[in-house]
């Protein structure tokens, strides 16, 4: 791989067996036709998509639901493995995904903070010395010691980003990370952004398309179709508005 690149992604294609329409609802529909490999298809979450991604590079994924986005994302960070075709990544990359990742309900916030913080790589030292720059971002000082199963989503999101942001990394892979949050919060958001800007390599999807506009390099449109199309933030993002 070049080595100005930090993601080269060349004909991926991943596929997932789902139930096919019409395969039996109820009881007795089960009864007299019951499930089988027969009732069972492929869905094409991604095809023959080829990108790359540059070091320093602010570059996002937008697309209606169900284009590929957050598959896309899993498969870069390796939580899935592709059906065809390659995925190179140099550098160390911290994914922002799954809300609660890493997380155990029956534990306090804290100790959630050195559970998750410990999995995406940071030390006892380090979680020690940031711990409570950790909950002072998240805005969650107060909540500390409740335990994270009586968290909101919006809680447990602000509390994971906070922590996903303290990791060395030269790339960070984020998932609707602005989605939920008060407008401080994202304000705080923005300010990362700004920080890290150049500095790291973002793979960012959102729905969001203001900040989309505002902050990436180039913009990667996943369509229903399966197709795609890579280019200029404004012009992705005013095209890809029209759909709606």
């Amino acid at each position: 791989m070049e080595e100005n690149l930090a993601i080269k992604v060349e004909n991926l294609t991943k596929k997932f067996r789902i139930p096919e329409h019409g395969s039996p609802t109820t009881l007795q529909e089960r009864f007299v036709r019951p499930l089988s490999k027969k009732n069972m298809v492929d869905f094409v979450a991604l095809k023959d998509l080829s990108f790359e991604v540059k070091k320093g590079e602010f570059f996002s994924v937008i697309g209606p639901n169900g284009a590929g986005k957050s598959t896309l994302l899993k498969l870069i960070s390796g939580i899935y493995i592709p059906d065809d075709g390659s995925i190179d990544v140099d550098g160390k990359l911290v994914p922002f995904l799954e809300l609660g990742v890493g997380f155990n309900p029956d534990l306090s916030a804290r100790e959630n903070v050195y559970l998750n913080g410990t999995i995406l790589g940071l030390t006892e030292k380090e979680i020690d010395e940031s711990v409570d720059d950790i909950f002072e971002f998240a805005e969650l000082k107060e909540f500390e010691d409740l335990s994270i199963k009586k968290f909101s989503s919006g809680m447990q999101v602000r509390l994971a980003f906070s922590i996903a942001i303290r990791v060395k990394s030269d790339i960070l892979v984020l998932d609707e990370v602005l989605a939920v949050g008060d407008g401080e919060f994202q304000k705080k958001c923005f300010a990362y952004f700004d920080e890290i800007v150049g500095k790291k390599t973002i793979l960012f999807v959102s729905h969001g398309l203001g900040s989309v506009k505002r902050y990436s390099d180039r913009v990667l449109w996943l369509k229903e179709d399966k197709t795609y199309e890579i280019g200029d933030p404004k012009e992705m993002v005013d095209r890809y508005s029209q759909t709606f």
